[in-house]
Parts: C-alpha cells; structure tokens; sequence
C-alpha cells in the first residue's frame, strides 16, 4: 500500500510539472511583440529631446533636433523573450515645421499611435499658439490617416475617434483626441519663480485643455529625479502598454499630475477672470482662450522659410563625406569663374 501511495505522488507532482512547463510554452507561443509609435511635438527648445533622453536611459548629451528625428525603445515583457517596441519621433522647429507631421502619422501607424504635446511653461506668451496650431495640424493629419485606412480596407472599418468609458466625467461636453494625447508642461524648474496668479491660470488652462481633449497632464523637469521618474511612467504606458500610476496632484502649487479621466470641469471650475461676462465667446474652449491671452498676450510665432542647411552642421559631420563635398564645392566654383570669363570673352557686337 505505501508503495502504491508514493508512486501515486510521484505521478502527480510530475503531472503537475509537465502541466505547469506546458502552459508557459503556450503563453510564449500566445505572447507576440507589440510595435507602437510614439509622436513628441510642442514649443521649440521646449526641452523634448531631453526627456526623450532621460526616459531611453541615454547618457549622451542631447543634441538640438534639426526637423524630424526617429528613435526607438524596447522593453522585454516579463519573463518571455520577446521585445516589445517603440517607435519614437520628435518635430522639431515648433510649429514651423508642422507639415512633417504627415510622415510618422499614416496608415500603417495609426491604429497604435499616442501623441505627446511638450509645452514650455517657461513661455507662456506662445504657449496657447504653439498648442493650438500644433494640435490642429496633428488632428488633421491622422484624420487623414484614418480615411486613408478606411479605403485601404474597405468601408465599415474605419473608427475615428477613441471609445470612452461610459462613466468618463463629462463625456457628453469634452472632445477627445482621436488617438491617445499626453500634455507635458516642461521647464517647471523656471515656472516656479512665476507669480501665483499667473501659475493658477496656466494651471487651470492646462487643466481645461487636456481634460477638453481626454489627455493626460503632467508637468516636469529635467533637473527632477522625482518629477522624470513620474513622466517616464507616463510615456512608458504610451510606448508599452504598462500601468500610468496612480499619482495624482491638481494643486496650482505643486507640479499638475492628471491620468486622462482623473478630472472634471467642475473641480477645473470657471476661468480665473473678473470679465468672463463680457468677453465675446463661441463655445467654453473660446472663453478659456480669450481670459488666457488677456494675461498672456500671444505672440505671433515666424515660420522659417530658410532652413539651416543640414550639411553644414557639426553635429551630422562625416570627415570623409564632408571632405569629398568641400572638394566638390571648389571644382564647381572653379567652373562658375571658368565661364564667366569664357563669356566675359565672347564678342556680341554685329
């Protein structure tokens, strides 16, 4: 009998083991890598590559973004061996280059893109612009891309716009971004020395603006161990699905931490203004706006026509490249003063 009961164990425990191998092979075989695409915009030297940076862990100093620039970032999930990843673009320029949105917004990107608005708190005067034309721009584009998409595959499977809980705080009143929005108010470091009246209105602008949009909201620095730590954690969620936290702060007087769906208009409240009731407004976006610029007047932010010519930056230098163009250069002016004189020799008269 005791035989009989040991050989029994034994059969179970080596059943419970072959069960237990078989079912992570079947969860490694069920788990594939995910690719999303992640999209930095906002102010220009808003400080967006550096928190691209500090969240990639790099080391090396970050270097002005010239137009667009393409990076990625992989996260092993678990215990498994695959990788998940993250393809990472930054604008830069501000809104001059807005146009370029159309490359890292498409068809194939659409469907698992987020977006990330860097705002620099330290410039509130070409903030609400900044916000407003690059958003503008942003939408565009991927509504685009969604109607690209659509004919791509046929009607019926086209969906436009992000699906909300139905228990999401004023779902009826807000305009949720089609794809997944995180506003970043850079600088804090700076913002701080502002006075509080000021701070409370961009506060509460920020507020407004990211809840009207379903977005989320924090605002950091890149002299913060503590404030970097939370927005990585935020961007992280947008790169690989990983959980946004649950820290929250709405105080005016500490750095804003918001998870989308966290806030509502009547804890943002009215607009900090004496005059709401005379200012000439078409919808509650509008009347945020106009009290906004009457603190902050906008300033009219010039496009560049004329790009620095990527060539002759330092930072894109290839010795040998640069040698044989430098060489080029020389031939070609030699041929221009070669020509000139041959026609300066050439008599026209009859």
């Amino acid at each position: 009998m005791p035989k009989i009961i040991s050989e029994t164990l034994w059969e179970l425990a080596a059943a419970d083991v072959q069960k237990r191998q078989s079912e992570v092979e079947d969860e490694s075989r069920s788990v594939e890598p995910s690719e999303r695409t992640v999209f930095l915009i906002g102010s220009k030297a808003g400080g967006k590559t550096s928190i691209l940076y500090r969240c990639l862990d790099k080391e090396e100093f970050p270097k002005p973004t010239l137009a667009l620039e393409y990076s990625f970032g992989r996260r092993t999930r678990g215990h498994n061996t695959c990788k998940d990843i993250a393809h990472l673009w930054e604008l830069g320029g501000g809104i001059s280059l807005s146009d370029l949105v159309q490359i890292p917004i498409s068809p194939s990107s659409i469907r698992t893109l987020s977006i990330i608005l860097v705002l620099d708190l330290s410039k509130p005067n070409s903030l609400w612009e900044t916000m407003e034309r690059l958003l503008h721009s942003t939408q565009e584009q991927v509504n685009k891309a969604f109607q690209q998409q659509q004919q791509e595959r046929g009607s019926g499977s086209n969906q436009r716009t992000r699906v909300l809980p139905k228990d999401y705080p004023d779902r009826e009143l807000i305009n949720p971004f089609p794809v997944p929005l995180l506003v970043i108010g850079s600088k804090y470091d700076q913002f701080q020395e502002f006075d509080s009246n000021q701070k409370k209105l961009i506060c509460k602008t920020l507020r407004f603006i990211a809840h009207y949009y379903a977005a989320s909201l924090i605002f950091t620095s890149i002299k913060s161990e503590s404030l970097m730590s939370k927005t990585k954690v935020f961007i992280s969620h947008l790169a690989f699905g990983t959980d946004k936290g649950k820290t929250m702060s709405t105080d005016s007087t500490k750095p804003l931490i918001i998870p989308a769906g966290t806030d509502s208009f009547g804890q943002i409240g009215t607009p900090p203004s004496s005059d709401v009731t005379s200012l000439q407004a078409r919808n509650p976006k509008d009347l945020w706006k106009k009290v906004y610029e009457c603190t902050f007047p906008q300033e009219t932010v010039r496009e560049k026509k004329e790009l620095k010519d990527p060539a002759k930056d330092p930072q894109y230098g290839e010795p040998q490249i640069d040698a044989m163009r430098a060489q080029k250069d020389q031939e070609l002016e030699k041929y221009k003063r070669d020509v000139a004189k041959s026609w300066k020799g050439l008599n026209f008269e009859s």
